[in-house]
């Protein structure tokens, strides 16, 4: 590029008396954020984060939340830094409907590599999962010409007006908005507590119940030749960290096949390896009709997606898809930085070996009643999400413990053990109307990071239970 076209010497600069001061210190930054940033966004605690390597949030914390599964390469990760800073050198922004960039059309290639099946392939990028979700009702809609859809009972597909009518998973999400975008009908999870059977029940009789409920609900509330699409998170995110049963999935495959539903797999948390596939909806075998994706394929840039059959997106006319910033290409770079990282490393044998380690781990820590683990319920999860259900005291099914029933125990053990943890440098956090307690770390983690995480968390469940036993006795 000529250097005369780079010049801004024709640019007047003002003069001022002294230069805009922006506020550097952590007191300075908490009290302009206490007073001026929305109450509606909540935060854990008001540290100031300032520099972040691998699972490292500054010197102190030990990150296994990653941005809720966003830097799943771990932060500043050297080639998509370096890909970040390369393109924004190069064009900043090309905006997807004036023309093409050359990284976002090699995303694309590169996505078309890690597919599940070759026939989910027609792209449209956006920037957040919540709009993604969107994207997704409208290419549903369009091209079944069908209006209603089904979502599970504890899902999450997001914040935005549409993306929120589908989530499930707590009402804070939505509540005192309405009315919500209509046409939207919810269906049962197979998940013991949300179907208020006991934690031992099999799964068989977990997944036959909710197999009638949905098709219960097609035979009574919405018709099927009048559903457009069923949602279903490959392992329900918000609602608790409960992975889908195979048999349902592929019931539900059957289903949508048979009345020519579309199967939408919301991937945007667990897709890209976060359970040592490139997509959670691959363990049951199942091919959806279009899969939604975001948060761990940029590693911290902020973009989106949907892909499908050419047949169904084609369904879509020009200019019914699109944003301003959607596609953007500083994004894609990070994005293809982050796939080409992926494709030419072993990140699914590290996923399954740290996972094996944690998931031994955590049970070891619940089986040891005598240092706390008496408080924790439920260890679950795939790959690396990771969840700890704990105790609750508004349960039927999960109040009951050696105290005595005397002994009511304080509610959101999750939190406290959340808060214990933190203390120590360890990030974790929480979801579910239920105590849960879950852990979504950088898919390059170590052994000896795990080692640290299970020794952090055997130390703050011991705690916990230690201060709740010590109450009791008072």
């Amino acid at each position: 590029m000529p250097a005369a076209l780079l010049s801004t010497t024709h640019i007047r600069p003002l003069e001022l008396k002294r230069a805009p001061h922006l506020t550097t210190s952590t007191a300075g930054l908490q009290d302009i954020a206490e007073k001026h940033i929305t109450k509606g966004l909540g935060r854990l605690r008001d540290h100031v984060f300032k520099e972040g390597k691998g699972l490292r949030e500054g010197r102190q914390l030990l990150d296994f939340s990653s941005g809720i599964g966003v830097t799943s390469l771990g932060h500043a990760h050297p080639d998509v830094t370096a890909a970040i800073i390369a393109q924004a050198q190069s064009i900043i922004h090309v905006q997807c409907a004036i023309a093409l960039s050359e990284p976002y059309v090699q995303l694309v290639e590169s996505l078309l590599a890690m597919m599940p099946d070759p026939s989910l392939d027609s792209f449209f990028f956006w920037n957040s999962g919540s709009e993604a979700i969107e994207a997704a009702i409208k290419v549903a809609r369009t091209s079944t010409k069908r209006n209603n859809i089904i979502v599970m009972q504890g899902g999450y597909h997001g914040r935005t007006s549409g993306a929120a009518a589908l989530t499930r998973s707590k009402t804070s999400f939505f509540s005192g908005t309405g009315p919500l975008m209509p046409c939207v009908y919810t269906t049962a999870f197979p998940y013991w507590h949300a179907l208020g059977f006991p934690k031992d029940t099999p799964e068989d009789v977990l997944v036959d119940h909710a197999i009638m409920q949905v098709e219960n609900l097609l035979q009574q509330q919405t018709a099927p030749e009048d559903t457009a699409a069923i949602f279903l998170e490959p392992v329900i995110g918000e609602g608790g960290y409960i992975p889908a049963p195979t048999r349902y999935v592929q019931h539900l495959r059957e289903l949508c096949t048979k009345h020519g539903i579309l199967l939408v797999a919301d991937e945007i948390q667990t897709g890209f390896y976060r359970t040592g596939k490139p997509f959670a909806i691959e363990h049951s075998g199942v091919v959806p009709d279009v899969i939604v994706y975001a948060k761990g394929f940029a590693n911290g840039m902020p973009i989106s997606g949907i892909v499908t059959r050419k047949e169904i997106m084609d369904s879509m006319a020009p200019g019914s898809l699109g944003g301003t910033y959607s596609g953007n290409v500083v994004a894609c770079a990070a994005a293809l930085a982050t796939t080409r990282y992926m494709r030419t490393h072993d990140i699914a044998a590290n996923v399954n070996a740290r996972s094996e380690q944690i998931f031994q781990g955590l049970k070891a820590i619940q089986e040891d009643t005598a240092n706390g683990g008496w408080i924790i319920e439920e260890v679950r999860g795939k790959g690396l999400m990771v969840a700890m259900e704990f105790k609750d005291p508004q349960s039927k099914l999960t109040s009951k413990h050696h105290l005595g029933d005397n002994v009511k125990l304080p509610a959101y053990l999750s939190k406290l053990v959340q808060d214990a943890c933190l203390d120590r440098g360890l990030l974790t956090l929480t979801t579910s109307i239920y105590p849960v307690l879950r852990m979504i770390p950088a898919l390059i983690l170590s052994e000896e990071e795990v080692d640290e995480m299970l020794r952090i968390m055997a130390e703050s469940v011991k705690e916990v239970a230690s201060k709740v036993e010590t109450q009791a006795r008072a």
